[in-house]
């Protein structure tokens, strides 16, 4: 008898191969296409609309030239007449604050007015050197109509509250597309990593889909870590996470404090929510006051470090302090604080930037800087070439998706097909127990990431069951001589 040899038994039946390697790649590459799919129009969108809103300083100096920009003269007028000047020009209303003018930008008034929330104000402007007022405007936290504008426009649309579920969903997923796309292509060029195949296109590659993925891969690369900043900066003050972001940050202890304007008490306070702002604020209303005052509050302020651009905010109840606040965006970032009694003109509390918490003056340069004021025009700069590489990639990305379309006569398709379902199940065991958890905790942060991934599980689990009932199911030929 013959032994049989190992290498001519038979092959293993149909089913009973060797089990798939174990690993990630299936899956990232799953979750990068439907996410990229999906997410891409909302964060083609954010791009966009970011790319306008860097540039609002120069548009809004134009738009509202008349009202910004004057002649530079030889000396300003008392801070109190040009107050004067602007309350002769809006008689009613209480003064909520006074942003002094410098150079060629006007002096800024803030009064209350009928029908206007405590986020609007009724600003009058005025020429810092002649106490003429150039004209009135309705602002937002001090912002021009062009400048909210544009910032609505890139937060909700200008869709209002319902809109801020777009802007939120881009930020919530960016960081995933970005991250999923940076570890497929590490995973790729696995066996021939270096910087030249990780961060330049391969040139060499045949026309297609190859090409374009390397495109697509190597400038995503370079954007990678900007991407993840702009991500992390614009949930800071979105709806949901920026309320779980807001929390955390309160607990530990890392908000951004202000002044106390109890005279009897000048104890500092953590100012709640104050992480999320968007600009320079415009502080609660304030009762009668006497605008002469305010000449001895700036006194006092210049006297003891407080300048540049500032906001000076009068009484909110009778019997409290004035506070000179420091407003600039720029780096290094200004933002000194004191609380002065307008009746001796003393200093009853200070905050200096330099003792703010570590994590306040983080979420504070952060905002600056996905706003692109932290560092000027080269921010805006920065921005614009994120905003563009951003949009290229994108571009690119569904440029792939048509490419891969099948093209044979008996197969044709609009567009190519995902990658096969099922990717999770070639997880290890321990990634899996440690995953779940982790993509929990980070769904209940960020619930425009955790809702719309259950929703793409659940339907994805339900087309997967409808396709296998509707296969259909093969008939076994009849036995021989039947």
């Amino acid at each position: 008898m013959t032994a049989t040899s190992p290498a001519t038994s038979a092959p293993p039946a149909p089913g009973q191969g060797a089990a798939p390697r174990r690993g990630f790649g299936p899956l990232l590459l799953r979750l990068h296409f439907y996410a990229g799919l999906v997410v891409a129009p909302f964060v083609l969108l954010a791009a966009l609309t970011g790319l306008a809103y860097a540039f609002t300083p120069q548009i809004e100096r134009v738009v509202h030239a008349e009202q910004l920009v004057v002649a530079p003269g030889d000396a300003p007028r008392a801070l109190s007449e040009q107050v004067a000047a602007a309350r002769a020009a809006h008689p009613e209303g209480s003064l909520a604050a006074v942003r002094p003018g410098s150079g060629d930008t006007t002096t800024q008034v803030d009064f209350t007015a009928p029908g206007l929330d405590d986020e609007h104000k009724h600003t009058v402007y005025v020429n810092q050197y002649t106490a003429t007022v150039t004209g009135q405007l309705t602002t937002w936290w001090a912002a021009t109509p062009v400048r909210t504008w544009f910032d609505d426009m890139h937060t909700n649309l200008n869709l209002g509250p319902i809109g801020l579920y777009y802007s939120e969903f881009a930020a919530s997923w960016l960081w995933v597309v970005a991250l999923g796309g940076v570890a497929l292509w590490w995973r790729r060029q696995r066996g021939r990593r270096s910087a030249r195949t990780l961060l330049a296109p391969d040139l060499a590659a045949k026309k297609g889909v190859r090409r374009t993925r390397s495109w697509h891969a190597s400038l995503g690369l370079w954007l990678s870590v900007g991407l993840l900043f702009l991500s992390a900066t614009g949930l800071t003050w979105s709806e949901y996470a920026g309320a779980n972001f807001g929390k955390l940050v309160d607990g530990l202890h890392g908000s951004r404090p202000a002044v106390s304007t109890a005279l009897a008490a000048p104890a500092a306070a953590p100012a709640a929510g104050e992480h999320a702002e968007h600009g320079g604020g415009a502080p609660a209303v304030s009762p009668a006051v006497d605008p002469a005052v305010i000449d001895k509050v700036l006194q006092t302020a210049t006297a003891n470090g407080i300048g540049g651009r500032l906001t000076v905010t009068p009484p909110a109840e009778a019997g409290a302090a004035w506070t000179v606040t420091e407003e600039d965006a720029r780096w290094p970032v200004g933002r000194d604080s004191i609380a002065v009694d307008g009746t001796t003109g003393e200093i009853s509390d200070r905050i200096d930037f330099a003792d703010w918490p570590v994590l306040a003056k983080l979420t504070q340069w952060g905002i600056y800087a996905h706003m692109g004021d932290l560092f000027g025009l080269a921010n805006q700069l920065v921005l614009a070439a994120l905003a563009l590489g951003l949009i290229t990639v994108i571009v690119w990305g569904y440029r792939m998706w048509w490419q891969r379309r099948p093209t044979r006569a008996d197969r044709r398709a609009l567009a190519g097909a995902p990658p096969a379902r099922g990717a999770w199940q070639q997880l290890p065991s321990w990634g899996i127990v440690l995953g779940v958890p982790v993509v929990f905790a980070i769904g209940w942060f960020m619930p425009l990431f955790g809702v719309p991934l259950a929703g793409f599980l659940l339907i994805d689990v339900l087309v997967g069951a409808l396709r296998r009932r509707r296969r259909p199911v093969p008939v076994s030929p009849a036995p021989a001589g039947s």
